[in-house]
This record gives structure tokens, C-alpha cells and sequence, in this order.
């Protein structure tokens, strides 16, 4: 029975000693027929990132006790985000089409990686509930981690959300770790590139979570964090420790970003949260030399809104082969995280608007160095 974290550290210690090539248990035939309708679900939902993001937030209104739904879904509005900038005002003009397309697709391959790995197990979990019994034994099934199959099987016991929060943010980093930052393709065309540390220079890996300000009209309020040493495994978890803290560190803002949430659908482009600032109607003259527009995160009078295009006109859906590599968990220890003290801050919006001043910047040296060239 899994009913304390010291009874988990035993199971996953037992586990550590079990051959990973384990016989699955039988299955009846409505299990089968469960499996099959979760693999298909998983892959209708699993199209794009918008398609993603919207099933994390119809989970977690469904069951808010699970955390990391949330999460997850604000995390997936950031990614798309990302993956709109670099068809935007500002990244067309500092990164060659090639990186544009290479950092793209390493986006979506650990957006779909970790949405392969994740919505089965809510689905597992959604039948366990319906059925009033334990489901968890159809994990395998779905290449769920051993370390996550014994974390639902004792929140199942426990109801410990922040626990279970945890355990995500650690399996679905060291999943990330295994399936996209070893792997040599990416490692080779985008973590070691000269616009991938541009790109972590000029600090454009801002984590905003929006949010509707208790008794404020105006523009959303935004919290958040940086993420430092993107390549770090260490450094993801601890950040997503920091966001998980950040995002339910209060109710006042659990409510606020819930409110946006659902008023604000995600279509990926920033005017979602910044409709006076970005637009997802390109405004600007082609060939036009850019000009400073920015100021604290306010447009200069006159000047036109940046433009961040929607999803499904920056990038179409991406073909992805799966994975069925082995599971990554080999050391109980992965549990100090649960226990590992965060450093709560949550503000971003300083940071953020200077990001958008520098990237202006860049933009602008990069246009007079080609001016200079060419004459």
C-alpha cells in the first residue's frame, strides 16, 4: 500500500531492482478496447499545440486536484507563443529561415513528446475515477514511466496534488531530457547553434502566465519566471518547481488566471494577451527598416503593433514518428525535488519588457550591418 512517500521511496527502490523488460499484465478485452480508444484520442488531440493546450485546460476543469494540468496548459500557451515569434515582426528579421524552421520543429517535438506521454496517463486516471478503481495497471501500455505509475497509484491514495504536481514536472523533464536535449539531431541544428545562444542571451525564454487582476480594467497583469540553462535538467525541474509555486501561491491569482483563461481561448499569437501591443494582422510596410516601437512594454505614439500571426497561419501540423524507447527512471533519488526549497519571486514583467527593447535593438544592428555591406 502507497499511502506515504516513504512507502513510495520503497516501491521505487524495488522497481530500481526489477529487470526493465518485465512481462505486462494480462489484459481483459475491455481493457483492450480502453487502450485502443486512449491511443486515439491522444492522437486526434495531439495535432498541434493549439489542439494540446485546450485539452490540458478541459482536463483541468474537469479535475482541478490535478496540478500540473493547469500548469501544463499555461507552460503550452508559452511554447506556441514561441513557436509564433519566430514567424513575427521581430525573429524574421534577426534568425535565417533555416533556424526559424530547425527551432520550430524542436519546439513541437517536445511539445508532442511530452503531451504523448502525459495524456494517456490523465485518460488512465479519468477511467479510474468513472470506474471507482485503481486503472493504473494500463500504464505500461502507453510507455508511462515505473517512477509515474507508483506517483498516480499513491495520489490515488493520498489525494496529494503538490506531490503529484512534482512528480510530473520530474517525468516530464527527464522524459524531454531522454527524447529531445540528448538527442544529436536537435543537439546539432539547435541547442548548439550561434541563434540558440542568441537566442538564451537576449533572455526571449520569458515564462508568462496572464492574469485578471482582482478589481483592475485594464491590460492583463502578467507573473511568471525566466528559464535559466535551458540544457540543464536540474535547472528545468527547479524551474518548473518555481512556476508551480508561483502559479498556486495564492487564490487571488489562481482565480485571475483561470478568468483569463477562459475568456482568452489560446490561438498563439500574443495579441491573446496584448491586443494593444501585438496584432495578428501584419501592419508594418514590407522592406521597411525597422524603427524603436517599444517602451515598457508600451508602443511609442504612432507606431505600429508588432505582429504575432496565429498558429495555424505561422506553421502547418507536424508529422511525428513515436517513440518507444526505454524508460528513463533509474534513481529513487529524483524524489528530493518534492521535498527541495524554491525561491518564489513571480515577477516577470520588467524582465520581460526589456527583453523586447533588446530584441529591437538586435534587429536594428542587424539591419545597419547589412546597410553597411551593401555599400
Amino acid at each position: 500500500m502507497l499511502d506515504s512517500l516513504s512507502d513510495v521511496k520503497k516501491e521505487l527502490k524495488k522497481k530500481m531492482k526489477k529487470k526493465s523488460d518485465c512481462l505486462l499484465p494480462c489484459l481483459s478485452e475491455n481493457d483492450r478496447q480502453c487502450i485502443d480508444l486512449i491511443r486515439e484520442q491522444t492522437k486526434q488531440l495531439n495535432q498541434n499545440n493549439v489542439t494540446r493546450t485546450q485539452a490540458y485546460f478541459q482536463f483541468y476543469l474537469q479535475y482541478p486536484e490535478i496540478h500540473w494540468a493547469l500548469l501544463g496548459h499555461l507552460i503550452s500557451r508559452n511554447v506556441g507563443w514561441n513557436m509564433t515569434d519566430l514567424k513575427g515582426e521581430l525573429l524574421t528579421k534577426l534568425l535565417p529561415e533555416k533556424d526559424q524552421e530547425a527551432f520550430f520543429s524542436f519546439l513541437e517535438r517536445g511539445s508532442w513528446l511530452v503531451f504523448q506521454d502525459v495524456y494517456p496517463q490523465f485518460s488512465v486516471y479519468d477511467l479510474s475515477v468513472i470506474r471507482g478503481k485503481d486503472m493504473f495497471h494500463l500504464l505500461p501500455f502507453f510507455y508511462t514511466s515505473t517512477f509515474m505509475e507508483t506517483m498516480w497509484r499513491y495520489f490515488w491514495r493520498s489525494g496529494d496534488s503538490y506531490t503529484l504536481a512534482i512528480a510530473m514536472i520530474i517525468n516530464e523533464q527527464s522524459q524531454l531530457e531522454k527524447e529531445l536535449i540528448q538527442n544529436n539531431h536537435f543537439k546539432k541544428n539547435v541547442t548548439s547553434t550561434v541563434s540558440f545562444k542568441m537566442y538564451e542571451f537576449l533572455r526571449m525564454n520569458n515564462i508568462l502566465f496572464p492574469y485578471n487582476a482582482e478589481g483592475k480594467s485594464e491590460k492583463v497583469s502578467l507573473i511568471g519566471g525566466i528559464s535559466q540553462q535551458f540544457t540543464s535538467l536540474h535547472e528545468r525541474i527547479l524551474f518548473g518547481k518555481n512556476l508551480y509555486a508561483t502559479l498556486f501561491q495564492s487564490e487571488e491569482i489562481l482565480a485571475g488566471v483561470l478568468k483569463w483563461a477562459h475568456e482568452c481561448p489560446h490561438t498563439g499569437s500574443r495579441k491573446d494577451y496584448w491586443p494593444d501591443l501585438f496584432n495578428d494582422v501584419n501592419e508594418s510596410l514590407p522592406r521597411s527598416l525597422y524603427k524603436r516601437r517599444v517602451k515598457n512594454c508600451m508602443l511609442k505614439e504612432g507606431a505600429n503593433r508588432l505582429y504575432s500571426p496565429p498558429l495555424k497561419y505561422a506553421w502547418p501540423d507536424a508529422p511525428h514518428e513515436d517513440t518507444k524507447s526505454g524508460d528513463w527512471f533509474r534513481d529513487w533519488h529524483v524524489l528530493d525535488y518534492i521535498n527541495k526549497e524554491v525561491s518564489l519571486n513571480g515577477e516577470i514583467l520588467k524582465n520581460y519588457c526589456k527583453t523586447l527593447e533588446k530584441i529591437e535593438l538586435a534587429v536594428m544592428a542587424k539591419e545597419a550591418l547589412l546597410l553597411r555591406e551593401e555599400k
